[in-house]
């Protein structure tokens, strides 16, 4: 015992002056283990988590059993941090949206303490079912950590003043400051961040989850979410309302994720979705506030958008030029095409460029890279020429952002659909959504308010343009052009005037060559007047009218370009084919959205056909109550459909169980017969027997209905179907039951005995009686 003791003195020796090297083997670290003693509960903690350290894996602390009629500790469990199953946990606001980390792991280490206050190893499971970190990892693992921080869980103020002086400045840059053991610096500034919420909002963050909980209240498709860290501190929140997923219904194709805006008070990301609706303005799907921008923050961010959309993903998201987003994104959405903002690409070079930024020339080239280029290898020439006009080969930015060029080259997202917000101009209005409204002093809960407030503003924009457009028509230039007539109608006032442009560029200002590539197959290859001599290829098959263009601007935007239109002109097309009327951009566009036939492609999450049913069942009735809400008639006609759709559905399954019940007794009545022994069987044999068939359901056509504010015994019947026995005036099958829509079911005259009584005359089902 006594040299064991002393091979653990020397492991710990080892960990102290750090000479363990890269680690114990295996057999060497469960050898240490087996019998060896420390003489305090923090030792033998401390004992486990330096084993684990070396194999890769945390520790959590077990059970712990006492000394009869005492408060001393007789044995003690360490786990790692892996045993058991969070199913085992009761579900708390603390624990319910942390990440599901447990996978039962069976290793553990069981300590003995005698009478003298010696902790000995008197079991050791060292097998674990799971995979351990890495030696690079291992400076990250929860319990590793727990030795290098203070007892809070938080680092120090004082030891984090290297990192950020008091007076904002400091001789060492970023990369010379050392990071404290089991730390990277990212997670220093995380470390500090926790801090300051936890020391000055925490009053602050419970107002906030009050406000969510009154919205809930009041409005009950509004969707919050908050994540906590391992202390059950509240991290990061998202929150959208009932109206923000109707707008993500309509127009969640495209969604600028925004992280540049900071609330001022605690210097939390605000981070809002927002997107762009059929007017070509502003609409916000909701917004978040993230204590850091740490991948794991972003991948739950994006996750509790995901969920509040019902499963449904964006076809593509912009964002800032930042790995971690990118990250969170593969992770959740997989199937949404990321790229990078251009107003985010532009707002980084006027801090990564300086005075070169301001040159026009160098904007032109640098545009020209990213929009003007069609192809890889004009994106190489461009790009080349930029950096040798400028001596920007060494730049770092720029490098760095050449790495993801396909994020951020129109010559690599020709098919992303944007809507037009990936342009240097949209992201300056989306940045003025949340510029201004708060100041030093505005908490959390505040800052939730003046938000609603904006959001407010833009839905009464919406709302005006919209009887605008249903008011007026735009002036059209060509007054008597029937494809502008056409578009006037369908378009709104905004994208009319977009497409209008478009149409009057093709028709006056390009030039054209067309050939013929065979059947119904035409090609034509168009140039632009007074703007160079680059070409554009136009495909259009004149049996299905199916047009392309290699500028893909239909693809991108969701408009006919200028060199299909021409296409369409040559060819005396005056009606633009439905197909390239995008609903979207209509004046229709909120209109019918929730037809229970229509497929939607892009939830391709919601792969169940009962959910993807409620989904939609349950936003077009919150569509409609948002609709009626305001008038007094409005409000009694939604009530009275419910009402009658509430009846016709409760006779619809009064029918079904019926029918249920006759085809189950049918059966035992078959059953009985064949089991039938003698001379009755045959006897039954040569009576003719009525149809054991189930009886059918016939809906009755003619206008006369039946009802009764009573039944047979006086109660009152309003608000459920009243069944009478009845007979048809048209002849009917004896295994018939006649149904009347909404109201009874009648039976054509037969012999009855072989029906259920329950189907009988006089049998005072639901009040029956005899006409």
């Amino acid at each position: 015992m006594d040299t064991r003791q002393g091979s653990q003195e020397e492991l710990l020796r080892m960990k102290k002056n750090g000479e363990e090297g890269n680690g114990l083997s295996r057999r060497e670290a469960t050898e240490g283990l087996i019998g060896c003693m420390v003489h305090s509960e923090e030792e033998a903690y401390r004992l486990y988590c330096d084993y684990g350290h070396r194999v890769g894996f945390s520790v959590r602390k077990g059970k712990q059993s006492y000394f009869i009629g005492t408060k001393n500790i007789r044995t003690k469990d360490y786990y790692c941090s892996k045993e058991g199953l969070k199913s085992d946990e009761p579900v708390t606001e603390a624990n319910f949206n942390r990440p599901d980390t447990r996978t039962n792991c069976k290793a553990m280490v069981r300590f003995r303490v005698d009478e003298r206050g010696r902790w000995t190893v008197i079991r050791f499971v060292p097998v674990h079912n799971h995979q351990l970190a890495k030696p690079g990892e291992r400076h990250m693992l929860r319990s590793a950590k727990s030795f290098a921080v203070g007892k809070s869980g938080v680092i120090d103020p004082a030891a984090s003043a290297e990192l950020h002086p008091v007076n904002g400045s400091s001789d060492r840059t970023a990369a010379e400051i050392p990071e404290p053991p089991g730390y990277t610096i990212r997670e220093c500034y995380n470390q500090d961040n926790v801090q300051n919420i936890t020391l000055v909002g925490a009053a602050d963050c419970q107002s906030l989850v009050s406000y969510f909980k009154r919205r809930t209240n009041e409005e009950g498709m509004f969707y919050w979410d908050v994540q906590v860290d391992q202390e059950g501190r509240m991290t990061n929140f998202f929150f959208r309302d009932g109206k923000s997923r109707n707008d993500y219904d309509c127009f969640g194709d495209a969604v600028i994720f925004d992280t540049t805006y900071r609330t001022n008070k605690y210097s939390l990301i605000c981070a809002p979705f927002v997107g762009v609706n059929h007017h070509w303005h502003n609409i916000v799907f909701g917004c978040a506030f993230l204590l850091d921008d740490s991948t794991a923050s972003y991948a739950w961010l994006f996750k509790s958008f995901l969920e509040s959309m019902g499963g449904r993903s964006p076809k593509s998201i912009f964002t800032d030029q930042d790995e971690a987003i990118m990250q969170a994104a593969e992770q959740v959405f997989p199937n949404t095409q990321h790229c990078f903002s251009y107003w985010h690409i532009l707002k980084n070079a006027q801090a990564h460029l300086g005075t070169i930024n301001t040159s026009q020339a160098f904007q032109n080239m640098f545009m020209k890279c990213m929009q003007g280029s069609d192809t890889k290898t004009e994106l190489e020439e461009s790009w080349a020429a930029m950096l040798n006009e400028y001596k920007l080969e060494d730049n770092i930015w720029l490098n760095d952002l050449y790495r993801f060029h396909s994020r951020w080259c129109s010559a690599f997202n020709k098919e992303t659909f944007d809507g037009g917000i990936n342009s240097s101009q949209w992201g300056e209005v989306s940045n003025n959504i949340l510029t201004g409204i708060a100041d030093e002093s505005t908490s959390l809960t505040r800052f939730a308010l003046l938000l609603e407030k904006v959001v407010k503003t833009l839905r009464r924009n919406e709302s005006e343009e919209d009887f605008r457009c249903s008011q007026t028509a735009p002036v059209r230039a060509i007054k008597h052009s029937t494809v502008l007539k056409q578009t006037a109608e369908s378009y709104t006032h905004r994208i009319y005037k977009l497409f209008e442009a478009e149409f009057l560029d093709g028709c006056g200002a390009t030039s054209c060559h067309e050939s013929s590539c065979g059947g119904s197959l035409l090609r034509f290859e168009i140039t632009m007047q007074g703007r160079g001599s680059k070409m554009w290829t136009v495909l259009l098959d004149t049996s299905t009218m199916e047009i392309s263009c290699d500028c893909r601007k239909f693809e991108r935007m969701g408009l006919l370009c200028s060199h299909a239109l021409k296409a369409f002109s040559l060819q005396n097309v005056d009606t633009i084919p439905d197909k390239y009327i995008l609903k979207r951009w209509t004046k229709d566009a909120r209109r019918s959205m929730y037809n229970l036939s229509q497929e939607d492609s892009t939830q391709q999450e919601c792969t169940e056909a009962e959910l993807a049913y409620r989904n939609r069942a349950m936003q077009y009735a919150y569509n409609l109550v948002l609709k009626s809400q305001e008038l007094e008639e409005a409000r009694k006609i939604f009530w009275d459909s419910l009402e009658t759709g509430e009846k016709a559905l409760e006779v619809f399954f009064e029918m079904r169980n019926l029918h249920a019940q006759s085809a189950k007794d049918a059966g035992k009545r078959e059953k009985k017969k064949k089991s039938s022994k003698g001379p009755s069987a045959k006897k039954a044999k040569q009576t003719p027997a009525s149809s054991s068939a189930a009886p059918e359901l016939l809906a009755q056509n003619n206008g006369q209905q039946f009802q009764s504010p009573q039944d047979a015994h006086g109660n009152a019947t309003i608000g459920r179907p009243i069944y009478y026995q009845t007979f048809p005036s048209t002849p009917m099958q004896p295994n018939q039951i006649f149904v009347h829509p909404n109201t009874m079911a009648v039976c054509a005259p037969q012999d009855l005995s072989a029906y259920p009584a329950i189907l009988r005359p006089n049998s005072n089902f639901g009040g029956a009686k005899n006409i």
